[in-house]
């Protein structure tokens, strides 16, 4: 099965408590039907999961977030 995998799909230690929480809270999010931007910013907030910096979640924190975790 490693043999389809590509480079920018693996990583490099385990994920942490963070990082699995906001798969996990997106994969919720994608589960109810949403599936644009301002839907899931606004159910990561309904959940209750903060941005880094202990804020609400908005678009660009969102969109920076994920440029930070895709290096």
């Amino acid at each position: 099965m490693s043999q389809y995998l590509e480079v920018h799909q693996t990583h490099p230690e385990p994920f942490s408590p963070y990082e699995l929480k906001l798969s996990g809270s997106i994969q919720e999010i994608f589960g109810r039907g949403v599936h644009d931007l301002p839907g899931l910013v606004s159910g990561l907030n309904d959940l209750g999961l903060h941005a880094p910096d202990g804020s609400s979640w908005t678009q660009e924190s969102f969109r920076d977030e994920m440029r930070r975790m895709g290096r």
